[in-house]
């Protein structure tokens, strides 16, 4: 899984990018301090895996990954070269989501570039800048395609379609707006790689004080919230200022600190479930002596296809896959016994994997 992070300048974006991958980005009180796009990969935090390691002595451990990209902060006329943000933006087109940090908290040691905070004024600015790089993108290719439309049907009918996606980003709204159950179009589509189809996670970047109860209380997070809610995004609230500190401690003084401010987890478990939520991800595991590892498939995914995470090989000669439930594996100490109590399954070609689910595939090539 793999994320982009924007956002104003100064909202806190280097900050929370620092926490979440202890990368130790710049992070200054002035705009542009992030000149270069940071990338940083940071594990999933997932109890499961250290159990399965020891209770199979497992000699290594590999965890699911998700991979952050951190650009420059976009500014309004970002697009017209404003800033230095936009020439920065083809670095996040290949993410699965955009992780959008939005400042919900006052402090006037904080400069905020447009001289007071405003969340959703904010978001909309990036958004705007998101829709200019995007028909950009989409004008190229029109220019492109239109030359062979009067004599080839398929260059005929993705013209068509962009011209319908150009309309929707001169009227102000996200391409993830056009909706279509043709495979060509898909196909296109995704070849264009457009930031403003991809999911949004909007991060709610708040105070030390409006931590503890998620931010319930804070007028900012609030609107961002109903925002979020009419377009179908995911919101986690956080204090990106905080993260950082949590970020350098140790496991055990980390859950401590977390227990006296109220919290049940950091940051970082926030901001990967609402990640998995949306893009509607899920974790099977695999274990035994050698490896215990985690691997991210999306929901609904049958178990051939889920075997092909692993290795193409074990899609090509699929025969079957053996099932436990995670829990069920646990509770009874080993699959010999699981087996003996019938909690391991022999399933096919079209069982679809569950989340947790410990799978044993079966293949011949």
């Amino acid at each position: 899984m793999k994320l982009g992070i924007v956002g104003l300048p100064n909202v806190g974006k280097s900050t929370l990018f620092n926490s979440l991958t202890k990368a130790g980005a710049e992070a200054a009180n002035y705009p542009f301090c992030t000149i270069d796009p940071n990338v940083g990969v940071v594990t999933v935090p997932d109890e499961r895996l250290s159990v399965l390691t020891d209770m199979y002595q497992s000699k290594r451990t590999i965890p699911a990954v998700v991979e952050f990209v951190d650009i420059a902060g976009l500014v309004k006329g970002a697009s017209k070269g404003e800033g230095l943000g936009n020439q920065f933006l083809s670095h996040i087109r290949e993410t699965d989501a955009i992780v959008h940090v939005v400042r919900c908290f006052d402090d006037a040691n904080v400069i905020h570039v447009d001289g007071a905070v405003d969340p959703i004024r904010d978001i909309e600015t990036i958004n705007l800048e998101l829709i200019f790089a995007d028909l950009e993108t989409v004008e190229r290719r029109i220019s492109r395609v239109a030359k062979g439309a009067s004599y080839d049907k398929a260059q005929a009918k993705e013209c068509e379609m962009l011209r319908k996606i150009k309309e929707l980003l001169e009227n102000g709204t996200k391409a993830i707006a056009y909706e279509t159950d043709d495979e060509d179009e898909n196909v296109w589509l995704r070849g264009y790689s457009l930031l403003t189809r991809k999911p949004v996670i909007y991060a709610a970047n708040v105070s030390d004080d409006d931590i503890a109860d998620d931010g319930v209380n804070n007028a900012y997070v609030a609107k961002v919230r109903e925002f979020a809610a009419a377009e179908g995004s995911e919101v986690f609230v956080i204090c990106a200022r905080l993260e950082e500190e949590i970020s350098e401690l140790e496991e055990d003084e980390r859950k401590e600190f977390l227990t006296e401010m109220g919290l049940e987890e950091a940051g970082l478990e926030k901001l990967i479930r609402a990640s998995y939520h949306l893009l509607g991800l899920i974790s099977f595991l695999t274990t035994g002596p050698d490896e215990t590892r985690a691997w991210t498939i999306t929901r609904g995914m049958k178990a051939p296809q889920a075997a092909g995470k692993i290795h193409t090989d074990f899609e090509r000669g699929f025969i079957r896959a053996e099932v436990v439930a995670y829990d069920d594996l646990v509770s009874c100490g080993s699959m010999l016994a699981a087996k003996e109590k019938g909690l391991v399954r022999s399933e096919g070609k079209e069982y679809v994997v569950k989340d947790g689910d410990v799978i044993l595939f079966r293949f011949n090539v």
